[in-house]
């Protein structure tokens, strides 16, 4: 995997080994990371997942030793380190070294590393999904305002139970029943052309994606709402989409044993997103 990385002021093309069995990040999972997207020269909403990187590392019992629009800077010579066609995840992270006795991270002990690497976007072709019994927990239950690494674990368990059970993607429900996003991305369903999202509740991460297709699907005219939405819903559904940084709108095309054709407010919400990220290149169109 072809990339560029960051660490104590240093570049490098190999993956720099940071961590030892008696550091706290290694030993108890004192680490958050961001997510962005460098897509043939355009950066679309980097400084916004750069600030929630900052404020991640807070909401964890860090302190942050880059500001946001340091991070942002530091992002963007990555990008221009490699290829301009390149489809790149950009991933800048914090983590802890050492703790306050047995637990609490050593806020002066936090460090900062950046990964820019080759990460190909998935192609627009569908996904199957199916609830999982696994659900995300309350905010006063795990750091849900954070995205921190440890929170992934019970995502990855969630699709590996749907993959068990031949679906791709498991539909996570929040600690009251109702549902609360796809294991790793945020969901969008459509009925009768209003596309609704689960309301924001403080147990799952409302996505920057999210809240970017919303604005730009409001814009062109369509009705979205965030609402409470339940597996029943989503079983009626005449869409159902994910949003989310990676794969940026994802159309499914089953979920249970509803089968669905990729729909055209997917394909609007894909369009829109991509004539809008064009506004964030920061390198020349290829000739």
């Amino acid at each position: 995997m072809a990339g560029v990385f960051w660490h104590l002021g240093n570049w490098s093309t190999e993956e720099p080994k940071v961590l030892g069995p008696m550091d706290h990040a290694f030993w108890l999972g004192s680490v958050i990371f961001d997510g962005a997207r460098a897509i043939r020269g355009t950066v679309p909403d980097l400084d916004l997942h750069c600030r929630r990187c900052v404020q991640s590392a807070r909401n964890m019992l860090m302190e942050p030793t880059m500001t946001a629009e340091q991070i942002e800077e530091l992002c963007r010579e990555g990008v221009r380190r490699m290829p301009p066609d390149a489809e790149l995840y950009i991933r800048p992270m914090f983590f802890v070294r050492r703790g306050l006795g047995a637990a609490q991270p050593d806020p002066e002990s936090t460090e900062f590393i950046l990964s820019v690497y080759d990460a190909p976007l998935p192609p627009a072709t569908g996904f199957s999904a199916i609830t999982a019994p696994f659900r995300r927990p309350a905010a006063d239950m795990a750091p849900t305002d954070s995205k921190a690494s440890a929170l992934y674990p019970n995502s990855a368990r969630a699709t590996a139970w749907a993959k068990k059970h031949g679906f791709d993607m498991a539909v996570v429900l929040d600690e009251a029943g109702n549902v609360a996003e796809f294991a790793s991305a945020n969901i969008m369903m459509v009925k009768d052309g209003v596309v609704m999202t689960p309301a924001a509740n403080g147990t799952f991460l409302a996505g920057i994606t999210r809240a970017r297709i919303m604005d730009l699907l409001r814009r062109s005219g369509r009705e979205v709402r965030e609402c409470i939405v339940t597996t029943a819903m989503l079983d009626t559904a005449d869409e159902i989409f994910a949003t989310g940084n990676f794969g940026k709108v994802q159309p499914c095309t089953r979920y249970a044993e509803n089968h669905m054709q990729p729909g055209l407010v997917a394909a609007e919400a894909r369009r829109l997103y991509f004539d809008w990220a064009e506004e964030s290149r920061i390198l020349p169109k290829a000739a």
